[in-house]
């Protein structure tokens, strides 16, 4: 499309707030729908990029997407910062994946060696060497792997700048929830925002909104916790470390000011968001297995999330039917893949090709309309 085009984005989580930034500062005008931004689960994310060390057989494209658009994550994070005047959040220590039990060892020898066979290399520690990377892990620490390429993104401060910068480059909010949307318009309640081209970016939400996106996307709960050193404990590890724990994920974040995020379950219970204290009793005895000290940690915050899955884990990112584009379904990689995604709409919208790995998230994939 040429010219200045009429664009509504309908979400405002940090795929949504990242499209409607670099949308409007493209010269578009640019209309947001939600009626909490920056809320539901990104503002409950860990905000681990981590396409290495969450690698899985079968899920090479997604390893492929998530890997280019982490090579995006810094030069993105310095424009966000540019753009928002405040911090970006970006985190570049690096991540270490660790195991406890011979099973959970076993497990991290069978990944080191698939991403050898893609040509991808991590590090294989002992656990003494995990140890003297970050003294604060345990001894039940019994082997790791170091992957510096992977990064983490503090959630809050990036939906911040986010913000800020989609207000200075004129988006518009509209604080409502979108009903359905169909070409040149998002249906509200009770009114309607007309537009050019619609963009779905409603997370777990998505489904709801348009014909070909019922029954292909599902919420994931998660729970997550926030927790902070106090005075008298360890210091949090300065790198992302993750399980498995006993063949169960868990994963510690750090954060500044001695904060850690500790996540996280995984239940597909429709769009329940409460936490349960069978998920917090678990969060907590496998992060102890990690970081024994965490014992002595404040728990600042319990919250859950609902991560937008697909059945083959990949997101829907392309033209859905003329005038309405979606995004969504990123499941647990939504703050990984938004540089890609975000520079993928804004291709679409040009009508540009994207970037070549963006085809397998194509929604063509499912057959019938384009």
């Amino acid at each position: 499309m040429s010219g200045e085009v009429n664009v509504a984005v309908v979400g405002g989580g940090v795929i949504g707030l990242s499209i409607a930034w670099r949308v409007a500062a493209a010269g578009h005008r640019v209309r947001l729908v939600d009626d909490a931004p920056a809320s539901g689960s990104s503002h409950v994310a860990g905000g681990m990029l981590a396409p290495i060390a969450e690698a899985w057989p079968g899920e090479e494209e997604l390893l492929e997407l998530g890997s280019v658009s982490l090579r995006q994550w810094p030069g993105f994070a310095d424009e966000l910062a540019r753009a928002s005047g405040l911090p970006s959040g970006l985190r570049r220590e690096g991540t270490i994946v660790v195991g406890v039990d011979s099973a959970d060892r076993e497990e991290l020898n069978n990944l080191a060696d698939y991403l050898a066979g893609l040509g991808r290399t991590v590090i294989r520690l002992t656990g003494r060497e995990v140890r003297r990377l970050e003294p604060s892990l345990g001894p039940a620490v019994r082997g790791g792997l170091e992957v510096p390429g992977d990064l983490a993104v503090d959630n809050r401060q990036a939906l911040a700048a986010l913000r800020a910068a989609a207000t200075a480059a004129g988006v518009e909010f509209v604080t409502a929830r979108a009903r359905e949307v169909r070409p040149g318009a998002v249906h509200l309640e009770d009114s309607t925002v007309d537009c050019d081209v619609a963009v779905i970016a409603a997370g777990a939400h998505s489904g709801s909104l348009h014909p070909r996106l019922v029954g292909r996307i599902r919420p994931v709960k998660g729970e997550i916790l926030r927790l902070r050193a106090r005075a008298t404990a360890l210091p949090p590890p300065s790198r992302t470390v993750r399980g498995p724990v006993h063949g169960r994920p868990v994963y510690l974040v750090p954060r500044d000011d001695g904060g850690l995020v500790l996540g996280a379950t995984q239940h597909e219970v429709g769009f329940d968001t409460e936490v349960t204290v069978g998920g917090v009793r678990d969060l907590i005895a496998d992060a102890e297995q990690v970081l024994p000290g965490i014992a002595e940690y404040q728990l600042v915050e319990a919250a859950a999330g609902l991560r937008p899955s697909t059945d083959d884990n990949l997101p829907v990112l392309g033209w859905l039917e003329p005038g309405v584009l979606v995004a969504t379904g990123h499941h647990r990689n939504g703050f990984l893949l938004t540089p890609v995604t975000a520079d993928a709409v804004l291709a679409l919208l040009r009508g540009e090709e994207p970037a070549a790995e963006v085809k397998a998230a194509d929604p063509s994939r499912w057959g019938g309309q384009q």
